[in-house]
């Protein structure tokens, strides 16, 4: 098949409504027929989302503007007649008004491209250059995107083939830009919607990200980066790039300690990713299939192993003190002991699974499943514990991510597969990882956090542990002006004696229930362990009551204490660990 010149151009007719109108010319093309096709997914985010819904008013022309035949042929390829091999001018407009790091988003205010739900592929020719064209709204003046510009053309920009492009998220409006150089990079950061931020200070600060995320590996790949971040009245998340990241955050929330410090970690985790997912990866991340689903059972590496170097890289940075980090550290392993789900699906199974678990959660998420970011988060947690104390501190987690990073990607340019992670791993510690990933990779052994703790000099307690608080095992809510039950947990009384989600909660013993969460916590705790008590309740339209016994609630809440009088020998772990 011969290859085409690509070009796009992107502008903004009716910003205000929320569209973008994208100009496609195919050149030199020389078939009769050729499919584009729009991706269904955007990489690092594991969901289809279905991009393809989004185009209106598909148009093909050959090179004097004669109208050409085509045809849908699935959910997101159009089939393009070329009788006469002439050059192609594909015209297609893109609805953009749902608001996340991996969506694009138009309005009168600004432009949020994100590749895969904008920009389509001709089949086969993924490996073809491109260029792109942006022409910004009437009152908008700026683009920010890590692709290379073209020199000769405004706002024009290239890409050496269509996985590049893809990866390269772009925003068009009026954004705060400044820059800051760390570990002999430059670094674009573009700010959309305002908020309390010091421009001054988030130079240096976020410099700091970037200086400990790169100690790690020891380089830096790039020779330019890019943050676009978008400051929202509520919200926030972020996704990862070749060469640059899309960040959401809470606009009103620089100012405040805790605001800022969560910023930086997202920024710590973003950037991590351009090493760990970007090109030290699972073997099933790349190239990608744009078209399905692209599985793989090593997203607790690729997530996970991110969710614990973020926190852990702002306390490198001493933004956080020992005592703060070890704080949120807890919370994370409460979070998880505390979900169900985490004893049903292991580690493996979540990242096989997110295609249709993570993101696609219902009322029973909790009791069957766990999030590979949390999981993960805490099995390197865990392997970092166990090869600083099987190395006597001459080895951590930061050793496997360096190794695996200039043995995978430099050397063998392909991605890593579950063996070949578990035996680095084993190779760094000096010991096999064998029943370490059987208990808490492949399997859902509770960790005995104490008995790896116990080499840093420190124990786990649940300051729950001799409380005996009796408990339903549910949550509601007031909705259209009933109080619904809107999950069950696993194993609770209400699972065991029958309460189901949606049925409406009246009564306990014949005494009604107020339509609040609190007042629901408050008639529960004036009981006691073992009580038994008549719910009233309407389910489908027909009122029930359920007979029903209290239990102990489970719920844990860790805090890590110190042992008494730390060896010197745990107290040199500790300080590896933590960066004392």
């Amino acid at each position: 098949m011969a290859q085409s010149h690509i070009s796009f151009e992107v502008s903004f007719v009716e910003p205000q409504a929320h569209y973008a109108e994208v100009s496609m010319l195919l050149k030199g093309n020389n078939q009769p027929q050729i499919d584009v096709k729009m991706p269904v997914w955007a990489p690092g985010s594991y969901l289809v989302r279905e991009f393809a819904k989004n185009v209106e008013g598909f148009k093909a022309v050959d090179e004097k503007g004669q109208a050409l035949a085509f045809q849908k042929v699935n959910k997101n390829t159009w089939r393009i007649q070329n009788p006469k091999k002439s050059d192609i001018r594909i015209s297609y407009r893109v609805y953009a008004f749902e608001i996340s790091v991996r969506t694009s988003f138009v309005d009168a205010s600004h432009a949020f491209l994100s590749p895969t739900g904008i920009f389509m592929y001709p089949v086969g020719q993924l490996a073809k250059s491109s260029t792109v064209t942006i022409k910004p709204f009437a009152s908008w003046s700026k683009v920010s995107t890590g692709l290379s510009p073209v020199k000769a053309g405004a706002f024009t920009y290239t890409a050496p083939n269509f996985d590049i492009l893809f990866d390269s998220p772009i925003e068009v409006g009026n954004q705060d830009v400044f820059e800051f150089t760390a570990a002999g990079v430059r670094h674009e950061v573009a700010m959309y919607g305002g908020g309390n931020y010091n421009a001054e200070k988030l130079k240096v600060d976020m410099a700091k990200m970037v200086e400990q995320a790169t100690a790690v590996f020891g380089e830096n790949p790039n020779k330019y980066y890019v943050f676009i971040v978008h400051n929202y009245a509520s919200g926030g998340g972020g996704l990862e790039h070749l060469n640059s990241t899309v960040l959401g955050h809470p606009r009103g929330q620089y100012a405040s300690e805790n605001g800022y410090k969560s910023f930086l970690s997202l920024v710590a985790h973003e950037y991590f990713h351009l090493w760990n997912v970007k090109r030290l990866r699972p073997v099933a991340l790349g190239p990608f299939n744009y078209d399905a689903e692209n599985y793989t059972s090593n997203l607790w590496i690729a997530e996970g192993f991110t969710a614990y170097y973020d926190n852990l890289f702002v306390r490198r940075a001493g933004f956080y003190s020992p005592d703060q980090y070890l704080g949120m550290l807890a919370s994370g392993l409460s979070t998880v002991a505390n979900q169900p789900g985490s004893l049903e699906q292991s580690a493996h199974e979540a990242s096989f699974d997110a295609w249709i678990k993570q993101y696609r959660p219902n009322e029973n998420s909790r009791n069957s499943s766990i999030s590979y970011y949390d999981k993960g988060s805490i099995i390197a947690m865990l392997m970092d514990l166990e090869i600083l104390q099987a190395t006597s501190g001459q080895k951590k987690l930061d050793d496997v991510m360096n190794t695996m990073y200039y043995q995978y990607y430099y050397k063998l340019a392909r991605g890593y597969t579950d063996a070949e992670f578990k035996d680095m791993a084993g190779k760094i510690a000096g010991k096999s990882m064998e029943t370490f990933y059987n208990d808490y990779v492949y399997g859902t052994k509770k960790p005995d956090y104490n008995a790896f703790l116990k080499a840093v000099g420190y124990q786990l307690v649940d300051d729950n542990a001799s409380k005996n608080e009796p408990y339903l095992g549910i949550s509601a809510s007031t909705r259209i002006g009933k109080f619904l039950i809107t999950s069950v947990a696993r194993n609770s009384p209400a699972w065991r004696d029958g309460l189901n989600v949606n049925d409406e909660l009246l009564s306990i013993n014949d005494e009604k229930v107020s339509g609040t969460m609190a007042e629901l916590d408050k008639a529960i705790a004036a009981k006691a362990l073992g009580d038994k008590l008549k719910i009233g309740i309407i389910r489908d339209g027909l009122p029930m009551t359920i007979d029903l016994s209290l239990d102990r609630n489970p719920a844990v809440r860790y805090r890590f204490v110190s042992v008494d009088k730390p060896s010197k020998e745990q107290l040199l772990l500790r300080a590896k660990w933590l960066a004392l």
